[in-house]
C-alpha cells in the first residue's frame, strides 16, 4: 500500500527537463568524462588538505532561543458568527477549514491570537455589536478578519479601514494566513465565485466544517436571491440567486447524517426560489433528500417568500405531510398593506400571502407557520399598521419575528420619508402585546407525542426537542435522550414552548446510523477515509503536519470500527 502512494507521491514531484541531451547519455556511467581525475588521483589529492578549525561563535548568557510565531497554523482563533442560519452555515464551514488547517479554535476570546468576526447586516443593532466587536479586539491589540454581510456590501465603511476581510467568498484560511504572516498588513478577499461567467452558489459544499451542534447540519441550498425589496441590505452583499445542485446536495445530507447527524437544516436567503436559476424547483430537490433521511431524522425547510411558494403549493404540502419533514415554514409577510409592499417591491398582494397559509393549514393539519412583520416602513399609516394587526388577530400566528423598521445605508428606503421614531416603537410595543395576549399552545397539554431531542436550553436546566410541528418541547436532560426520538406525554403549555414527560416503557429510537462527533470535531474526515484507506492517511500524516489533530483525532474515534 505504501509502496503505492510513494510512487503517487514522488511521480507528482517529478521535474520535467529539457530532453535535448537524452539521446548522448544511455547510462550514469557515460556522463564521467576521460579527463576526469581517477580515483587514485583523487585520493592522493586528499592528503595534501590542511583542516582548519573554526572559531565558534560565542554564546551569549542572556540570548533567548525564540520560537517563530508567526508560523500560519500555529495560532489560536476565536469565531464570533451573527444573523440567520445561512450565516450560521458560513461560520461553521470556515470553522471547520481553520481546524483542518492546524489553527486551534478557542471559546475564550481573551487567549485568541485572532477574532474572526462573522457578521450580519440585516438590522442596525447586529451591525452595532459587529462594530463593538471589532472595536474591543482593537483595544486588545488582536489581530482580527471580519466577515460575512456588512463588510461585503459596505467595505468602505471608515471602521472597516485597515481590517483584513473575506466578505462572504469563505477564503478564510487565504486571508488569516497571509494575515499571520503580513504583521500590519490588511488582506482583502470580496470576489464572487464564478464558473464559465455563471456565478456559483457560494462555498463548496465539501469543505471541511465543525458543526456549532453535532446533531444538526445546516446547508445552504442557495444563496442570493430573485427579489429586490427596497429596505434589504443583504441583496447588497449576496447578490443574485445562484444555487447548488441538487446532487451535490443530496451528497451533502447523505455525508452529515454518516457523520453522526440527526436533522438538516436547510437555508438560504429564499428556499422557495431555489433552483430557478439552474432548472429545477424546491419540490424536486425536496423529494430526493428525503429519500436520504433515516426513520427518525428530521428535515426543517427554511424561509421562503410567498411569490416562489404559490406555484408549488400541492407538492409542497405533501412534502410537509412526510413524516421525516417537520410541518413548518418559515413564510415572511412583513405587513398587511397592499401599499406598503408595493413600497417595499416584495412583489405579491396580500391575498397571495392568505392564500399561501389558508392552503397549507387546510392540507397539512397542525402546520406550524411562522412569519416576519416590520413596523414602521416609511410611509405606513395607521390604517396600514391596523392592517397587519388584524392579520395577526386573524391567524394568531405561534411564531412572530416583530421588527422595527431601520434604514440600512444604500437601500432605496433609507432615502423615504421616515416614519417617527416614537411612532415605531409605538407600533412596535403594540404589536408585540397583541402577540402575547395569546398562548397557542394550550390545546396541546395531554396530548401524547413524538419528539426528536437535539439540544439543551439555554438555562441547561432540560434538554430541547421538536415534534412533527417543530413545536419547542422542554423534557429532563438524561444523556440516554440526546439526539434521539423519544415518545412523551404534554403536561405543562407556555408561550414559546411546551413541556412533556418521558412515556413510561417507551424506549428511545436512535435515528442516526453513526456516532455523531465530538463538539469541535471537524466534519469531513470520515469521507477522506473511505477515500484513500486509514494507510494512507497514515501516510500522510508524516508529511503534513497541519491535517495531524483532526485526522489523529478522527482515527481514533474509529479504531474499533477499522476503515480501509
Amino acid at each position: 500500500m505504501y509502496n503505492a502512494v510513494l510512487i503517487k507521491v514522488l511521480s507528482d514531484f517529478q521535474i520535467i527537463m529539457p530532453s535535448a541531451c537524452d539521446s548522448l547519455i544511455d547510462d550514469i556511467e557515460d556522463m564521467v568524462s576521460f579527463s576526469d581525475p581517477t580515483p587514485h588521483e583523487r585520493q592522493l589529492a586528499r592528503k595534501s588538505i590542511i583542516p582548519r578549525s573554526r572559531k565558534k561563535k560565542e554564546v551569549l548568557i542572556n540570548e533567548e532561543l525564540q520560537a517563530d510565531s508567526v508560523i500560519p497554523g500555529t495560532q489560536k482563533i476565536w469565531m464570533k458568527t451573527w444573523g440567520c442560519s445561512h450565516n450560521s452555515s458560513d461560520g461553521e464551514y470556515m470553522a471547520g477549514q481553520l481546524a483542518a488547517s492546524g489553527y486551534k479554535m478557542t471559546d475564550d476570546p481573551t487567549e485568541a491570537d485572532l477574532w474572526l468576526l462573522n457578521s450580519c447586516t440585516v438590522k442596525n443593532p447586529a451591525e452595532d455589536h459587529f462594530r463593538n466587536s471589532i472595536k474591543k479586539a482593537q483595544e486588545q491589540q488582536k489581530k482580527v478578519v471580519v466577515a460575512g454581510c456588512v463588510p461585503q456590501a459596505q467595505p468602505r465603511m471608515d471602521y472597516l479601514k485597515g481590517l483584513s476581510i473575506i466578505g462572504v467568498s469563505l477564503y478564510v484560511c487565504v486571508c488569516v494566513h497571509k494575515l499571520i504572516r503580513n504583521v500590519g498588513h490588511s488582506v482583502r478577499l470580496l470576489g464572487q465565485k464564478k464558473d464559465g461567467g455563471r456565478r456559483l452558489g457560494g462555498a463548496r459544499l465539501d469543505l471541511p466544517k465543525i458543526r456549532r451542534n453535532p446533531l444538526i447540519e445546516i446547508i445552504s441550498i442557495n444563496t442570493g436571491c430573485l427579489n429586490a425589496c427596497t429596505y434589504c441590505k443583504t441583496k447588497h452583499a449576496r447578490g443574485d440567486l445562484a444555487s447548488y445542485p441538487i446532487e451535490e446536495l443530496v451528497e451533502r445530507a447523505r455525508q452529515s447524517f454518516q457523520e453522526g447527524v440527526c436533522e438538516i437544516w436547510l437555508t438560504s436567503e429564499d428556499t422557495g426560489a431555489y433552483g430557478r436559476d439552474i432548472g429545477t424547483d424546491l419540490p424536486t430537490l425536496l423529494w430526493q433528500l428525503v429519500e436520504v433521511i433515516p426513520e427518525g431524522a428530521m428535515l426543517r425547510v427554511g424561509m421562503t417568500n410567498p411569490p416562489y411558494i404559490l406555484e408549488h403549493l400541492e407538492e409542497m404540502a405533501k412534502i410537509l405531510n412526510h413524516p421525516r419533514v417537520y410541518a413548518f415554514l418559515h413564510v415572511p409577510v412583513q405587513s398587511a398593506s397592499d401599499s406598503v409592499l408595493m413600497d417595499m417591491k416584495r412583489e405579491y398582494c396580500i391575498d397571495d400571502f392568505k392564500r399561501v397559509v389558508d392552503f397549507l393549514k387546510e392540507r397539512v393539519p397542525g402546520i406550524t407557520i411562522a412569519t416576519d412583520i416590520i413596523c414602521g416602513f416609511p410611509g405606513e399609516t395607521e390604517e396600514d399598521f391596523q392592517e397587519t394587526v388584524d392579520l395577526v388577530k386573524c391567524y394568531r400566528f405561534p411564531s412572530l419575528f416583530i421588527n422595527q423598521f431601520y434604514p440600512r445605508p444604500g437601500t432605496p428606503a433609507a432615502k423615504m420619508e421616515q416614519v417617527p421614531a416614537h411612532v415605531k416603537k409605538q407600533r412596535t410595543k403594540k404589536l408585540s402585546h397583541l402577540f402575547h395576549s395569546y398562548n397557542p399552545y394550550d390545546h396541546k397539554v395531554g396530548e401524547r407525542q413524538h419528539v426528536l431531542v437535539t439540544e439543551e436550553s439555554f438555562d441547561a436546566q432540560y434538554y430541547v426537542a421538536h415534534n412533527k410541528f417543530y413545536e419547542q418541547v422542554l423534557v429532563p436532560q438524561r444523556a440516554e435522550f440526546k439526539g434521539k426520538m423519544i415518545e412523551v406525554d404534554i403536561y405543562e403549555a407556555g408561550k414559546h414552548f411546551l413541556r412533556g414527560r418521558p412515556v413510561e416503557d417507551s424506549k428511545p429510537f436512535s435515528p442516526s446510523i453513526a456516532a455523531p462527533l465530538q463538539k469541535g470535531e471537524v466534519s469531513g474526515l470520515m469521507q477522506l477515509l473511505v477515500y484513500f484507506g486509514s494507510q494512507v492517511i497514515h501516510f500522510i500524516l508524516l508529511f503534513s503536519p497541519m491535517v495531524q489533530g483532526p485526522i489523529s483525532l478522527y482515527l481514533k474515534r474509529n479504531q474499533e470500527n477499522h476503515i480501509a
